[in-house]
């Protein structure tokens, strides 16, 4: 049982490898900076699909933007 050819053994000396080498807190550490990373970029994606627009409210915006008497095309180009 084991990832393609590599029995549970390869892998525990490996991981024994590694820690020897980088040590318990730098691997902490890391794991730390990983995670942080991914929450944020969850959080990004969340707030990215928060500010995206329906079509009912793009349809409202140009709705009040013609009332005010400025078509879209107009208001694109004073921005």
């Amino acid at each position: 049982m084991g990832f393609g050819n590599i029995s549970i053994w390869q892998l525990l000396i490996v991981l024994l490898i590694v820690v020897v080498i980088f040590g318990t807190k730098k691997l902490r550490n890391m794991g730390g900076d990983v995670g942080g990373a991914i929450k944020n970029f969850r959080k990004a994606m969340k707030d990215d699909d928060d500010q995206d627009l329906t079509p009912d409210a793009l349809n409202d915006l140009r709705t009040s933007n013609d009332a005010k008497g400025e078509t879209h095309s107009e208001k694109t180009r004073s921005d």
